[in-house]
């Protein structure tokens, strides 16, 4: 039998450079949970010194995650030496792709972190693994593993080749009893945008949306918090449901069965998503 799904911080994550200690605290108070980079927010020069601001941080280790860099990199044994000296236990690991990535993680709570086209391909064998708590996909380093050149479009949208991944990333995280996360939003100034992939992302099944910037956490929110008229609509669909002697039902002319009961549920089990500071 699937275990239930592992609860995720979320819906807002923000990641910080761990190079800049200075802004620990600020980015674990601004969001559901902060993101240490290991990786690519910090210069390849700065990394001892990131490993080091890690192991002489004090954060919360329920609402703190370190993202460690790939494990076929030169960087990845002392990631894992310096996490040993943290009380943090939950990791995301860039560029995952293989179950034997996973393997010299057995005691974490993994992020999988599906960016590349072997990752997204075997974005299920990653779910499966034991470690795993949820999936997350990244748009900039699977293109560029595809030889493209931009994940988006002129219009700011998602290509077709993004939108696929990031469906892979969702279905592959589901059918494992795992959840998943949304890629970042690159455009810092862009609102509008950011705010309409966060609802997509909510309404399509996603965990959460992964921050850049503490701006954005607010917006994600936001998101992921049901509007009043989809919450009354979900308790009016639970009530007639409770009332309902059928399996299937008619409520104010549209056919109701199960799925469509789970899915106003899902919407109550969101009503209390963290408010916006």
């Amino acid at each position: 039998m699937r275990s239930p799904i592992e609860k995720v911080p979320g819906p807002a994550l923000l990641f910080c450079p761990a190079d800049r200690p200075d802004r620990y605290q600020k980015a674990a108070a601004a969001a559901d949970a902060v993101i240490l980079d290991l990786e690519d927010a910090v210069a390849l020069p700065a990394r001892d010194f990131a490993r080091e601001s890690l192991i002489g941080s004090d954060l919360d280790p329920a609402t703190t995650i370190v993202r460690l860099n790939p494990a076929t990199s030169s960087q990845f044994t002392q990631d894992l030496a310096a996490l040993a000296r943290t009380p943090y236990r939950t990791v995301m690991l860039a560029k995952a792709e293989t179950p034997a990535d996973l393997d010299a993680l057995t005691n974490l709570r993994v992020i999988a972190l599906c960016e590349s086209p072997l990752g997204v391909r075997n974005a299920a064998l990653l779910a499966d693994h034991p470690s795993v708590i949820a999936l997350m996909w990244g748009a900039e380093d699977l293109l560029a593993g595809l030889g493209g050149s931009s994940s988006r479009g002129v219009d700011g949208r998602y290509r077709d080749i993004a939108r696929y991944a990031r469906s892979q990333v969702l279905i592959a995280a589901a059918a494992a009893g795992k959840q998943a996360y949304d890629a970042v939003h690159l455009d810092i100034a862009d609102l509008d945008g950011l705010r309409e992939e966060a609802q997509d992302a909510a309404a399509s099944g996603f965990a959460g949306t992964v921050c850049i910037h503490p701006k954005q956490v607010s917006v994600v929110r936001a998101a992921f918090r049901p509007s009043a008229e989809s919450l009354a609509w979900a308790h009016q669909i639970l009530d007639a449901a409770t009332i309902s002697a059928n399996g299937v039902f008619v409520h104010q002319g549209r056919m109701v069965d199960e799925p469509i009961v789970r899915q106003a549920r899902r919407l109550v089990s969101m009503e209390s998503a963290p408010e916006i500071p």
